[in-house]
């Protein structure tokens, strides 16, 4: 089967990668990310004003870390709720605990 060059191979790599079974599986989770990337952006803006911290008026050296470190953040607790809404929970619920448990949060969750 040909599907847009190597498509097809990335999309069942992707499929074996990630435990799921159907293309459509993937492109649900790849759109979910893409759409939590945006989102967590979006909030983040308002919860760094609420720090006292606009782009215009603080030091860039300030800023810049602290938000990139609330996008951060906020896409990883966002990420299960997006990923709900696309029927996909399972898999957000445990990619995030995955990778907060790398980060050092691995106390925080239930051992399953």
């Amino acid at each position: 089967m040909y599907f847009c060059g190597n498509g097809y191979i990335y999309m069942s790599k992707l499929k074996e990668r990630w435990g799921v079974n159907s293309n459509f599986q993937v492109v649900l989770i790849i759109v979910v990310f893409s759409l939590n990337g945006s989102f967590a952006t979006y909030i983040a803006k308002p919860v760094t004003a609420l720090f006292g911290l606009n782009s215009e008026t603080s030091n860039p050296w300030m800023f810049w870390p602290v938000r990139i470190l609330l996008v951060f953040l906020i896409y990883q607790f966002t990420l299960p709720i997006v990923g709900y809404l696309f029927g996909q929970f399972k898999f957000f619920s445990k990619f995030s605990k995955k990778t907060l448990s790398r980060m050092g949060f691995k106390r925080f969750f239930k051992e399953s």
